[in-house]
Parts: C-alpha cells; sequence; structure tokens
C-alpha cells in the first residue's frame, strides 16, 4: 500500500465534521470512516501524509500540531471509552460545541492546570504554544497514564466543567488548584492567584478552599501567595463597593469608620456608613484557612455580635459579600437602597460617636 492508496472503497464523507475534528481522530472514530489500523498505521509512517500524536489519536496532516489540535487530541485520549467510539465528534452547530447528538463527546475528562487558566484568559498564565504538556483531570478510577503531551490528573469527584472553544475546562478555582500542584516558583504562584482575583475570574474563598482541598497550604510560598490573594481580594471588594455607591446613585457615606457609644466601647469597624439613616454595610471577606479553626470561628462569632449589637442599638448592617458585588451588585445597590429609604420608618437609632478607622 503507498500514501496515494484509497483509505476506504466508500469511506464516510467527513464534511460534517468541524475544521480541526476533520485533523483529529481517534483510530475507532477512523473505522467508522472505513479506515482500519493497518491503514491509518501507513499513514503514519516516516514521511507520509499523517501522524500519531498520542496513542490511538491521529492527526490528519504532517505538519506541527496546533494548539487547538493537541488539546483535541489530548481529550480524545482520556475521555471515556464509550463516548470516544461514538465516531463522531461534536458538530459545529452544536448548542454546547463538545456534545454529539445531545451527549457529551468528551466525557469524563477535562483541560485543567496552566492549559485551562490560558484558555479562561489569565494574564499570567503561559501561552499554550510553549506548554509541553497539558494536565487532563479524570475519574480517579480511570485505568489511564501520562504520556506524551497528555498529564494525568485524578480526582475522587469530577467539577461541572466550563465550555471555552468548544473544550470542557476545569472551573478557575480548581484549575488553579492543578497549575499550583506543580509548581515551585513562589513568584509564579503569586501572579497566578493574584491574576484569578483581579481578572475578575474567581472570588478568594473559593480559591483557598480548593487549595485546602488539595492539601497545598502546608506549602510555605503557596501561604504566602494566599495572604497576597486575599489583600487583593479585599481592594478589588473595596474598589467595587465604592463603584457601586457612585453608579447606582446611593448617597454618600462615610467610608472606613469605626464606631463607639459615647465615653463607651468601639463598636466595630464598618466598610460604609450613613450616619443620618443609621445604615451600614460590612464587606465579609473571610476566608476560612486550614489550621486555623479556633482563628475563624473568633472570627465568625466577632462578626455576629457586632451585628446583633449594632442592630440592638437601631443600627441597621447590610452585609455583602465580594462575590455578590462581582456578580449582581445592582441587586446589592437595590439592597442598600431599601434599608436607606425604610430608615425613616424605624425608630431612631442611639447616638453613637463615628472616628475614622
Amino acid at each position: 500500500m503507498t500514501h496515494n492508496t484509497p483509505l476506504s472503497p466508500s469511506p464516510r464523507p467527513l464534511r460534517h465534521l468541524s475544521h480541526v475534528q476533520r485533523r483529529v481522530l481517534t483510530s475507532a472514530q477512523l473505522r467508522v470512516h472505513g479506515v482500519t489500523a493497518a491503514e491509518a498505521n501507513e499513514q503514519c509512517r516516516s514521511g507520509g501524509p499523517w501522524q500519531q500524536l498520542l496513542p490511538g489519536v491521529f492527526l490528519l496532516h504532517p505538519a506541527p500540531p496546533t494548539s487547538e489540535e493537541r488539546l483535541h487530541a489530548v481529550l480524545l485520549y482520556a475521555a471515556k471509552e464509550r463516548a470516544a467510539t461514538t465516531g463522531i465528534p461534536a458538530q459545529p452547530d452544536c448548542e454546547e460545541p463538545y456534545r454529539e447528538r445531545g451527549r457529551p463527546v468528551y466525557t469524563e475528562a477535562m483541560i485543567t492546570g496552566l492549559a485551562a487558566l490560558a484558555l479562561h484568559g489569565f494574564s499570567s498564565a503561559p501561552p499554550l504554544l510553549s506548554l509541553d504538556a497539558f494536565d487532563v483531570l479524570v475519574p480517579r478510577l480511570r485505568r489511564l497514564r501520562s504520556t506524551g503531551c497528555v498529564r494525568i490528573l485524578r480526582t475522587s469527584a469530577l467539577p461541572t466543567p466550563e465550555v471555552i472553544e468548544g473544550l470542557p475546562v476545569a472551573p478557575v478555582a480548581r484549575a488553579l488548584a492543578d497549575a499550583v500542584a506543580g509548581l515551585t516558583d513562589a513568584g509564579a504562584v503569586r501572579r497566578l492567584l493574584t491574576d484569578a482575583v483581579r481578572g475578575g475570574h474567581c472570588e478568594p474563598a473559593s480559591v483557598v478552599r480548593e487549595l485546602n482541598q488539595a492539601r497545598l497550604l502546608s506549602r510555605p510560598h503557596v501561604v504566602d501567595a494566599v495572604d497576597s490573594l486575599l489583600a487583593e481580594g479585599r481592594a478589588i471588594a473595596e474598589d467595587r463597593l465604592y463603584r457601586m455607591v457612585r453608579e447606582h446613585g446611593l448617597p454618600d457615606p462615610v467610608w472606613n469608620v469605626d464606631l463607639r457609644l459615647p465615653g463607651g466601647p468601639c463598636l466595630g469597624g464598618l466598610d460604609a456608613y450613613w450616619p443620618d439613616h443609621a445604615v451600614a454595610v460590612e464587606l465579609d471577606t473571610r476566608a476560612p484557612r486550614p489550621g486555623h479553626r479556633e482563628e475563624d470561628d473568633a472570627l465568625w462569632s466577632e462578626y455576629a455580635r457586632k451585628r446583633e449589637h449594632l442592630e440592638r442599638l437601631g443600627i441597621t448592617v447590610v452585609h455583602i459579600t465580594p462575590r455578590k458585588l462581582r456578580e449582581a451588585i445592582e441587586q446589592q445597590a437595590t439592597v442598600v437602597r431599601t434599608a436607606l429609604m425604610a430608615s425613616g420608618d424605624r425608630e431612631p437609632a442611639a447616638y453613637v460617636v463615628v472616628l475614622p478607622r
């Protein structure tokens, strides 16, 4: 058989496949099109028109693979066998690009780690072209091994993937944890964690939770990066709070103040306070830390005691999380506006001294 020998007397046409999926196919998919294993191997001989990227995964041209082709190849390699052998990859007009006939093609496999962060748009993640291998997350009991440009990572519970450019990609916090697990450069870890919050990809608490579950918070360089992450998250949340007041027509509060009873103890700090309405806003930027359970419990108790004490004095406290400010800022502005408008129907609040914090 020569390279010009027809592959099959009547192979199924490939016109229904997307452009990249005409170029990257598994041996099972090739069989559906009438190409035997022997014929595929013949096409991949030195100087041939095809190449084998991974076991059972073929690239149907001789040029170096693009990043998109490599990503599809690692997913085809790692996807659950039933899905991979359906024969037809995702069709380009599908509502979900990685689904075929209502069923996922790339089942039980998703891109994670640095490649996932690049797909999520992290400016601090290396470009896909520079990566020697792509991390793929699969269930713990899958019988797969890392090989070539695919690095298999296992988990007892797969997260729900996000679809980016037709590819199933791990959520940001999980992808971050998987990326950090393979990094020893403290600067790189700090840049990635900061980028997660500064770029609006996720909140610090979700990142800390994933790092904790991955048992990475025992590494000093990760702990240092988390401290920077929390500080960055706090600053961004405060900036969004300022923007909420300014852009949604709320009256100006006094910012970052402590309240005291006249001649009495401090009642606690607040991020914003409207003295004429006795309405306060408090940002909850707590992120539970392993090994700090007692400190976390004490902080939560302090939050609760402060809120109860202020409300007994007639001060309404609006509790806002950074996530709510990021995802529903207009709704949070409405909550604050409603509290301000309702102040006239309440009994006058106790007199308190307002001090800059």
